[in-house]
């Protein structure tokens, strides 16, 4: 699943792209969206804006119309311009937004609906998002207090919370526990404020890390966290069960966890669940 950091990145290229654009051509596979552009035509509207919360995309147009849609596990937006040739079948096609310059295309995008700024207040996802790790405007003490409305779940299942910090994924997880020396199965409740506050700063330093760095590096490096540039040791923990610990040499270990069965990384002489 794309990560805050993907969309984040996705967003701001969307932006660059089509930001004080005009729409002259509009198509999508979703009945709900091209009701809209029937009743309220999409073609006409200016881009005003290409935005990320969390794992988000939030599209603004002109006339108080948002595009709201969420990647999942496949989904994703490329960016051509006009005649290019896709890199991806046409069959993927779940939305197209044409402009005189760039042509954008969301493949496998399985959600997706059109929102007014009113609906976005109020809307059930989006509204109950926590912190966003991407934002400038990121409130770690509202994490705090989220975090301690779940005392008993263990961290894994925390971070991956976007009710209580937005942004984290699978990934990401996993290197942020082992970067900041916690285990995975360790108690939110049992979290001291040093441990926090040590959690956010690794969290945010490898979020911007992916925002920022990844603009001046190959596509071949992909998520990285270790800030090595040998594209073959991009991350600490994560894919590598039973190879050593880059740390300390242990056997890196991995087990299926939470609800939704992801699979969790971890060096156990690195990140003990009792230090």
């Amino acid at each position: 699943m794309p990560e805050g950091d993907t969309i984040f990145r996705a967003a701001r290229t969307l932006n660059r792209a089509l930001g004080g654009c005009v729409v002259t051509g509009f198509e999508s596979v979703f009945p709900a969206l091209t009701r809209v552009d029937t009743d309220a035509p999409l073609r006409g509207r200016t881009v005003e804006q290409v935005t990320a919360r969390g794992k988000h995309l939030l599209m603004r147009f002109s006339g108080d119309l948002i595009l709201h849609t969420h990647m999942r596990m496949n989904g994703s937006w490329h960016i051509y311009r006009p005649g290019e040739r896709w890199r991806a079948p046409s069959r993927d096609l779940r939305i197209r937004i044409d402009t005189d310059a760039y042509v954008a295309v969301g493949f496998n995008v399985p959600v997706a609906d059109f929102l007014t700024s009113r609906d976005l207040e109020r809307h059930p996802v989006l509204s109950a998002l926590g912190p966003d790790l991407a934002s400038e405007a990121f409130d770690r003490e509202e994490v705090w207090r989220r975090i301690a409305m779940h005392p008993e779940a263990p961290l894994h299942d925390v971070l991956l919370d976007q009710h209580v910090v937005a942004g984290i994924g699978n990934v990401l997880k996993s290197e942020i526990l082992f970067v900041s020396r916690l285990s995975p199965f360790a108690a939110a409740g049992t979290l001291t404020r040093e441990q926090f506050d040590r959690l956010i700063d690794v969290s945010l330093r490898l979020m911007r890390m992916n925002i920022v760095d990844s603009a001046t590096l190959p596509p071949v490096f992909g998520r990285r966290t270790t800030g090595s540039l040998d594209a073959r040791a991009t991350l600490y923990v994560y894919g590598r069960r039973g190879k050593p610990c880059r740390r300390c040499g242990a056997a890196v270990e991995s087990a299926q966890t939470g609800t939704d069965v992801r699979l969790t990384y971890w060096c156990p002489a690195c990140q003990p669940v009792n230090p």
